[in-house]
C-alpha cells in the first residue's frame, strides 16, 4: 500500500477501519508506518483508529503498544474507550477493569461509550458490586436512560442470575429498541430460562418491535438447548422470509440447532450452502459430527478447514482431540498437540486455572487413548495442578494397556497427593486388575470401594470384577458374584461370562449365560456370534445352525467389522467386503496374495472360520 504525500489524516483514517473490519493486519501496520514516518501520529483519532486496528485483527499486544506511546500522549476518553473495548474483544476483561480504573483515576470522564465495554468486562469476571457501582454512577452522568448503555446492564444483571434488577431497568428504559429486547431474550436463554424468553420474544411481536438477527440467534439458542426441531425450522422459514440467511451468525446458530437435534445432513446442507464461513462455522459443523459418533468425518471436516486456510482456535483442537482419541489418529493429535504449543494454547501445568486443566486432560487423553503412554505420563508429570480427572485419565490409560502395576503405583500416590478417588478411578483400577490379572486385589479393591472410600460399586465395577474372574478361569466365582450382586445384572454382564466361557471351553455355562442376555437384549448380535464361537469350538455344528436360524426368526445380522488406518493423508475407513475405496482394486489384490501365502502355510481353517463368521 502506498500514498501519495498528499494522502490526508481522512483517508488513513477510513483504511484503517476497513483493515480493523477486514483483520488485515499486514495493511494496518504499512498505515501505521507511513502515519509514523508523515506525522500523523499527533491527532488523537489517529491514536484511537490504530488501536482499534490493532485489537480488532487480535494484536492487543501491539494496540496497547500504542496506547502506552510516551510520544503519542493524547489519551482522551476516545482512546481509553478503544483499549477497554479493546481488551473486550480479545477476553480480557481484567485488563480492562484496570484501564477503566486508570481512566477515572487521571480525571478522564467515561462516556455512553464506555460503560457498556466495562459493564461487560464486569459480568464476565463476576464483579457484581464494581456493577452496581457503575449503575449508580449512570445516574450522575446522566445516562441512566440510554439505551445501549441500559442494554449492557440488562444482560449483565440476567448473567448474574438477577433478573428483578434487569426487569427494573427494562421497565423504566422509555425507548426500547430491538437491542434492549434482544438483551432480555438473549440474557434469559443463556441462564436457561426458556420459558421467559420465549415470553419475552412474544411481548416483543405484540409490541410491533420487528425481530433481529440477534433476536434470532437468542431464540435458536433456547430451540438448541431444549432440543426443540420443530420451533427450530419455524424459525428457520422466519430466517428465510425475513432475508436474515445472509448472515453468518444466523446460520451458524442454525446449524448449532440442527446438529444439536440429530439432524447432522441439515446442518451440513447450511454448512455448504454459505458463501463465507467463520471459524464459527468451522467449529460449530465440527462439533455436530463429533456429537453426533462421526470421528471420521470431523478428522474429515478438520483437514478441509486447515486447506481452506482457517485458522484452528481453541475450541477447533479441542473438538477434534476427542475425535483423535476414538480413532486412535495418533499422527492427527501430534499435529494438533504441536499447534497447540506453537500457538500458544496449550498452558496446562502453569497455574490452577479450570480451563488450563481441562485442556491439558485433553490432550492427554488423546495420547493416552492412542497408545502413547510414554507422552501421556510426560505431560502428566509437568502438571504442576492435577485434578481427580487428571489421575483418572491416566489409571484409565495404564489399565487398558496392561500396566497393572503403574495403575496401582498412581492409585497410591493419588491418595498421597489427599484427592479422593471416585467412581470412575475404581473403573480403571478393576478394569487393570482383570487386564493384568490381579485377582486377589482386584476382588479387595471392590471390598474396599465402600468400606474405605464411600465409593457406592455401580454395574461397571460389578462387571469388571466378573470379567476379571472369567479371563483368570474362575468362571464358578464369576457366575456366582454375577447372580448374588445387590445389582440386577445387565447384558454386559452376561456377556463378559460368555465370553469368558468360550475362552476356557465352558458350553454348560456359556447356555445358561447365553439364555441370560438373550432373554434381555435378543435384539444383540455379539450374543449370538459368541454362542455359537463355543459351539463351534467343540464340533456342535447342529447347535451352530440353530443359532443362525434364531437369527434369522429374530432378524438379527452381524454388525459388519469395521476397521480404519490413519495415513499421511488421513485416516481410511473399511467394512467387510468394502468396495468404496478408491483404491478397493489394488486393496483385495493385496489381500488375495496374503492368503494365499497363508493358505501354503497351513492357515487355510483360520481362513475359513473368519469367513464364516463373517457371512453370519
Amino acid at each position: 500500500m502506498r500514498y501519495p504525500n498528499g494522502a490526508n489524516l481522512t483517508t488513513l483514517i477510513a483504511s484503517l477501519q476497513a483493515c480493523a473490519q477486514n483483520k488485515n493486519l499486514t495493511k494496518g501496520k504499512e498505515i501505521h508506518a507511513y502515519m509514523l514516518i508523515h506525522g500523523f501520529l499527533t491527532s488523537p483519532l489517529s491514536l484511537t483508529s490504530l488501536i482499534n486496528m490493532y485489537s480488532k485483527c487480535n494484536k492487543i499486544t501491539d494496540a496497547l503498544a500504542v496506547f502506552d506511546d510516551e510520544s503519542t500522549q493524547n489519551r482522551n476518553v476516545f482512546a481509553y474507550n478503544a483499549i477497554v473495548a479493546g481488551f473486550v474483544h480479545n477476553d480480557m476483561p481484567k485488563s480492562a477493569l484496570e484501564s477503566y480504573m486508570g481512566m477515572r483515576s487521571v480525571g478522564v470522564m467515561p462516556d455512553k461509550f464506555t460503560f457498556p465495554c466495562v459493564i461487560k468486562a464486569c459480568s464476565d469476571v463476576k464483579n457484581i458490586l464494581e456493577t452496581r457501582k457503575i449503575h449508580g454512577l449512570l445516574f450522575k452522568f446522566g445516562l441512566e436512560l440510554d439505551v445501549f448503555v441500559g442494554s449492557a446492564l440488562v444482560h449483565s444483571y440476567l448473567r448474574f442470575g438477577f433478573t428483578e434488577d434487569a426487569h427494573q431497568v427494562f421497565d423504566e428504559l422509555p425507548g426500547r429498541d430491538v437491542v434492549l429486547w434482544n438483551a432480555m431474550v438473549n440474557g434469559f436463554a443463556q441462564i436457561g430460562q426458556f420459558g421467559r424468553a420465549m415470553k419475552v420474544c412474544r411481548k416483543m411481536g405484540e409490541e410491533g418491535v420487528v425481530p433481529s438477527k440477534f433476536t434470532v440467534t437468542g431464540m435458536l439458542s433456547v430451540f438448541t438447548m431444549m432440543g426443540d426441531l420443530n420451533n427450530g425450522r419455524a424459525i428457520h422459514g422466519f430466517v428465510i422470509r425475513m432475508a436474515h440467511d445472509s448472515g453468518v451468525a444466523v446460520l451458524n446458530a442454525l446449524i448449532d440447532m440442527y446438529g444439536k437435534c440429530q439432524r447432522v445432513e441439515d446442518a451440513l446442507k447450511i454448512f455448504e450452502m454459505m458463501p463465507e464461513k467463520d471459524i464459527f462455522s468451522w467449529n460449530s459443523i465440527l462439533c455436530v459430527h463429533e456429537q453426533c459418533g462421526d470421528h471420521v468425518g470431523t478428522l474429515r471436516l478438520f483437514d478441509r478447514m486447515l486447506r481452506a486456510g482457517v485458522k484452528p482456535d481453541l475450541v477447533t483442537v479441542t473438538t477434534v482431540l476427542p475425535a483423535c482419541a476414538r480413532l486412535a489418529a495418533l499422527m492427527h493429535g501430534k499435529e494438533i498437540h504441536s499447534y497447540m504449543i506453537v500457538n500458544g494454547l496449550e498452558e496446562g501445568g502453569v497455574d490452577e486455572d479450570v480451563d488450563d486443566v481441562n485442556i491439558t486432560n485433553a490432550v492427554m487423553d488423546m495420547y493416552a487413548k492412542c497408545g502413547n503412554m510414554r507422552e501421556a505420563r510426560l505431560i502428566f508429570d509437568k502438571m504442576s495442578y492435577k485434578d481427580a480427572a487428571s489421575w483418572n485419565i491416566m489409571i484409565m490409560g495404564y489399565g487398558t494397556h496392561g500396566f497393572g502395576g503403574e495403575v496401582l503405583d498412581l492409585f497410591s500416590s493419588m491418595r498421597e497427593a489427599q484427592l479422593k478417588p471416585d467412581e470412575v478411578t475404581f473403573v480403571g483400577v478393576l478394569s487393570a486388575c482383570s487386564h493384568a490379572g490381579l485377582v486377589s486385589q482386584g476382588q479387595e479393591f471392590l471390598v474396599q470401594m465402600q468400606s474405605q472410600y464411600g465409593v457406592v460399586p455401580t454395574i461397571e465395577h460389578y462387571t469388571c470384577v466378573i470379567d476379571m474372574l472369567g479371563r483368570a478361569g474362575q468362571l464358578k466365582e464369576a457366575y456366582e458374584l454375577a447372580v448374588t450382586m445387590p445389582i440386577e445384572a445387565n447384558p454386559v454382564v452376561w456377556r463378559a461370562l460368555l465370553a469368558a466361557c468360550r475362552i476356557h471351553g465352558n458350553a454348560a455355562l456359556a447356555e445358561v449365560a447365553a439364555r441370560e442376555v438373550l432373554e434381555l437384549e435378543p435384539e444383540h448380535c455379539g450374543s449370538y456370534i459368541l454362542m455359537s464361537n463355543v459351539y463351534g469350538a467343540f464340533g456342535r455344528y447342529e447347535e451352530v445352525s440353530e443359532v443362525r436360524h434364531t437369527m434369522r426368526q429374530h432378524n438379527v445380522s452381524k454388525t459388519p467389522g469395521c476397521s480404519w488406518i490413519e495415513l499421511s493423508d488421513g485416516v481410511h475407513v473399511f467394512v467387510t467386503g468394502d468396495r468404496m475405496h478408491s483404491e478397493d482394486y489394488l486393496i483385495y489384490a493385496v489381500l488375495n496374495s496374503l492368503n494365499a501365502r497363508l493358505y501354503e502355510y497351513g492357515y487355510m481353517r483360520c481362513l475359513m472360520s473368519s469367513m464364516t463368521i463373517h457371512r453370519m
